[in-house]
């Protein structure tokens, strides 16, 4: 048997491209087989790099002659005839090289038989310090793997599993014996297997490395709770760049998932609170505000909400000691309203009951109450008769959630709610929600019952102020007056008006505003209105009292006014006016229409030591006179220009009688305006 000459196949680093690599071409491994008689009759490429004799020098020579030292030629040989013989055996020889060196081998020796029965002794040499370096490696490997605390892996091109480390056992609950050979979905069931295979396919065909891959599922170590894994791909390739597979490294970051997880649910959380709050409150106007409290859990939380006050909240007045609290429905939600059975109709049905049950015990102890599922006997705790009962029946009330609504330590009502389309039944985190909703609204609830409070009594501290009965009409003057409070605000309490007879027939007459708001301004007003009456009992020209005035309003702390004084004559038909700050009086005759007086200009009251202008006008007869606040006329958004236009023009088209006149200028008011009004009428010729 003879090995052909490696020279006919080329060079061996030629033919090594060619062929795919593997570990013994890591290790250069040699091949020699010997004879009975000792002599080499194969000699390998790998034999001729690596001791540098080709195979023409070698074949046929005894390797104890070509090989060893002096004095180990004797050992080498006995060791091949041990080999013939059929003793195996492995060592670290030195070998004599072509070039003189000596180089230290490992052989692995065993026998052979040709096909004429003889038998041969096989060689297998390597370099001793390539193999150590590859044991080494291996070694290492080995370690990384199986010592490292991250779970590590590897999957052939078809997607089986090679290897597992004892990290990724444990935590998965399984065995190599139990993955090897298998696909992922065949030996972990619970994890998200389409994911991880998708990402290896990938890893497979470009050859980038996946980083950092988020998977979750369940493994046998843990099937009760989900897991968390972040996951990291790399493909293997042998040196020749043959794809062998892909590499796989695990991290568990479960605790990383969850904390991410509730950092998102908190900002979920925030953002829906923020949303749902953010137009509760938007007035102090009690109803709207409950309105948009009901509205902003609808249908986010809810299929129906309602907001009901107790009735001593609303009206500041207590209950009777041991006396069930009364309830007053303020807001209702329902967000399909045309709805047979779960809109109007059915609040309309619980708005006529009595308070149910819950709705008392969420109040009596100022905690939320909560039924996740009713049932028919939950029907009953939640409904406050059997309409009620019936109504919620039909309508398929699924779960119920109650929240009292409490601010500054007092509780004011109760915010209930309805489930009936939505099956979900309410849980903890909709009851949490929902009391921060139901906390930031209740404060806002107070403020408008507390703002309601002091508008009605600035309100009624001004009404005990103004005249209450019509002035008596004088000779040759018919009056007309009003009185509108602000649509909404805190303008309560500063406009006022006045008529004053005066000697010689005259009648004084007389509209003031003053600047700012609620009782302050209303007891200002009053003490104004007082000492303009006494003051016009002396008959002074207006300028001049509108100077006393001046003075006395200076020293009321600080506040300011705006006044129009009038004095008019029916017996001479003129009008002396003095203004102080105040808007000018309209002034309307048949053949001229509606025109505004140009009265000289001055400070308002308070400013103290500024002299007032006069003007006199002559009134024919029909000529009507307006004095009014700035209340008729300013409408938001637009110039103080349009709305004195626009009274004129109605002036200038007003029909009927006077009273009419005055009351449709003030029912034509902007509702929504901030500001009450005053309104003095005066036509001359009149009884």
């Amino acid at each position: 048997m003879g090995g052909k000459d490696p020279r006919d196949h080329g060079p061996a680093e030629d033919r090594s491209a060619r062929v795919p690599g593997s570990l013994l071409d890591l290790l250069h491994a040699s091949a020699v087989v010997l004879d009975a008689e000792g002599r080499i009759v194969l000699w390998s490429p790998e034999a001729e790099q690596l001791f540098g004799y080709d195979a023409s020098e070698a074949l046929g020579r005894p390797i104890s002659t070509l090989l060893a030292e002096p004095g180990e030629a004797r050992c080498l040989d006995d060791l091949f005839t041990k080999a013939r013989v059929g003793t195996s055996f492995a060592g670290v020889f030195p070998a004599r090289c072509k070039d003189g060196s000596t180089r230290s081998v490992e052989y692995r020796k065993g026998r052979l038989h040709d096909p004429d029965g003889n038998v041969l002794g096989l060689a297998l040499a390597a370099d001793v310090d390539t193999v150590r370096r590859v044991e080494s490696d291996l070694a290492l490997s080995d370690l990384l793997i199986n010592q490292s605390p991250v779970g590590l892996a590897v999957f052939d091109t078809e997607l089986r599993w090679l290897r597992i480390n004892a990290a990724l056992t444990t935590a998965n609950g399984v065995t190599e014996e139990d993955v090897v050979g298998r696909r992922l979905e065949d030996t972990l069931p619970g994890v998200d297997s389409r994911a991880i295979e998708a990402a290896m396919r990938q890893v497979l065909r470009t050859g980038e490395p996946i980083l950092d891959h988020r998977t979750t599922g369940r493994v046998p170590a843990d099937p009760d709770h989900e897991h968390a894994w972040s996951e990291s791909y790399y493909r293997i390739e042998d040196r020749w760049g043959k794809v062998l597979g892909v590499a796989v490294s695990v991290v568990d970051v479960t605790a990383r998932h969850l904390a991410a997880a509730e950092i998102a649910a908190a900002h979920r959380h925030l953002a829906t609170l923020s949303e749902a709050s953010a137009d509760i409150g938007s007035t102090l106007d009690l109803r709207q505000t409950a309105r948009e409290l009901a509205e902003a859990v609808v249908p986010r939380f809810a299929d129906l909400a309602t907001v009901d006050l107790l009735e001593s909240a609303a009206t500041g007045r207590r209950s009777a000691t041991g006396d069930e609290p009364g309830f007053v429905t303020v807001a209702v939600a329902p967000a399909r309203p045309d709805d047979d059975l779960g809109g109007t109709a059915l609040w309309e049905s619980l708005g006529s009951a009595e308070p149910a049950p819950m709705m008392r015990r969420s109040v009596r102890e100022a905690a939320p109450t909560m039924i996740s599922r009713v049932d028919g006997a939950a029907l009953r705790r939640i409904a406050g008769g059997e309409q009620a009962v019936a109504a919620l029946g039909k309508a398929g009330v699924r779960s119920y959630l109650a929240a009292p609504l409490v601010a500054r330590g007092t509780v004011l009502g109760v915010l209930s709610l309805y489930r009936t389309a939505d099956t979900r039944p309410f849980d903890s985190r909709d009851l949490q929600m929902v009391c921060e909703i139901v906390g930031r609204a209740a404060i806002s609830v107070d403020n408008a019952l507390l703002y309601g409070r002091e508008r009605d009594t600035a309100l009624t501290l001004q009404r005990s102020l103004l005249p209450q009965t019509p002035p008596d009409q004088p000779e040759g003057l018919e009056i007309a007056v009003g009185y509108r409070p602000a649509g909404s605000g805190t303008e309560v309490g500063g406009d006022w008006y006045d008529v004053m007879p005066l000697g010689g027939g005259k009648v004084g007459l007389v509209v003031g505003d003053v600047m700012g708001s609620g009782v302050r301004a209303a007891a200002i007003m009053g003490q104004l209105r007082t000492t303009t009456r006494a003051l016009a009992r002396l008959d002074l020209p207006p300028a001049e009292l509108l100077g006393h005035l001046d003075e006395t309003a200076a020293t009321l702390s600080e506040s300011f006014a705006t006044c129009v004084y009038a004095v008019c004559d029916p017996g001479r038909g003129t009008c002396t006016l003095s203004c102080a700050g105040h808007l000018p009086p309209v002034l309307v005759q048949s053949d001229r229409g509606a025109a505004l007086l140009d009265i000289p200009t001055a400070a308002p009251l308070g400013v103290g030591g500024v002299p007032f202008g006069t003007l006199e006008v002559k009134l024919p007869e029909g000529a009507l006179l307006a004095l009014y606040t700035d209340g008729l006329v300013e409408t938001r958004g637009d110039d103080i220009d349009v709305g004195l236009d626009a009274l004129c023009r109605s002036l200038e088209g007003a029909t009927g009688s006077l009273q009419q006149t005055c009351d449709m200028l003030l029912d034509t008011l902007d509702r929504s305006s901030a500001d009450d009004v005053a309104l003095l009428l005066a036509r001359f010729g009149g009884t």
